[in-house]
């Protein structure tokens, strides 16, 4: 072979790594539970992929407390924080006076479980305490509650636990529609037979409507199918109601009885008896 498809084939080769290369560090890592791939669980599979709609987010959040404590906190769904430093940091503190920075815990020891309305995903693995909890690593707690119409919202620190010897953990906690479970959009028996009796009356108005119109030639009111049925049908639940709900029939007579002239007139005949000649 000749120095220069040596020297061209050897420039391919290189290209070729290089772009793999490339395209391993262009994929993100994700969320690893602890544990081997077979001892996962499909509940915590499937809480994963549930929470994979804010894998592309970044959440901060900044404590001050007076003049020694000034912290910001970056945190990602199942994401490093910086991809360049390959520290699978997914939350991470930042000291804004020394710009320090503090894995508070990492993706690839994942946990994950939830509950009727809410997602709890926690971050093991941090750096050491140090002088606190033990000298043990740091633990991050996200708490994701159930909004609607929110994808994610209102991240915030809760509280960080540091004065046991053990189990020492920072509780943070979020709003967002992916803990929300999923709405019954099942319908119920009753509203199946009602919209199926709605569809039957509107076919029947409009095709009847079309049929004595085209078909028929009907004008005005007589374009309603069966015109003269509903009518007399109309006119029968009127009589009927008529009969039915009135206090009491038209022909009878009144309760009461007026002053009428016969009563005047025994009444004066009674008056005039004790003026008649003995």
């Amino acid at each position: 072979m000749s120095s220069p498809c040596r020297t061209s084939a050897v420039l391919v080769v290189f290209m070729a790594l290089a772009v793999g290369v490339g395209a391993q560090q262009s994929k993100e890592r994700s969320c690893d539970v602890i544990g081997d791939e077979s001892s996962e669980s499909q509940m915590e599979r499937a809480l994963l992929k549930k929470l994979e709609p804010l894998s592309q987010m970044r959440f901060n959040v900044t404590v001050e407390k007076g003049k020694t404590e000034n912290y910001v906190y970056h945190f990602r769904v199942c994401r490093e924080v910086n991809s360049t430093l390959h520290d699978f940091g997914g939350l991470v503190q930042t000291d804004r006076q020394n710009g320090k920075t503090t894995v508070i815990g990492r993706i690839n020891e994942t946990q994950v479980f939830n509950g009727s309305d809410w997602i709890m995903l926690i971050y093991k693995g941090g750096d050491s305490y140090g002088r606190h909890c033990s000298g043990e690593k740091r633990r991050a707690v996200i708490m994701i509650s159930c909004k609607r119409g929110i994808t994610a919202s209102s991240f915030s620190i809760i509280s960080e636990e540091r004065e046991k010897e053990q189990e020492c953990f920072y509780l943070f906690e979020m709003d967002s529609n992916v803990a929300c479970p999923a709405e019954d959009s099942h319908l119920s028996v009753g509203s199946i037979l009602l919209i199926t009796f709605a569809s039957l009356i509107a076919v029947y108005i409009i095709g009847g409507f079309l049929y004595q119109r085209l078909v028929v030639g009907a004008k005005g009111m007589e374009q309603f199918p069966h015109f003269a049925f509903w009518q007399d049908l109309g006119n029968l639940v009127a009589d009927g109601c008529d009969f039915v709900c009135r206090s009491k029939p038209r022909n009878v007579p009144a309760a009461y009885r007026g002053v009428g002239d016969d009563q005047l007139g025994e009444e004066s005949e009674e008056r005039d008896d004790h003026l008649l000649p003995m």
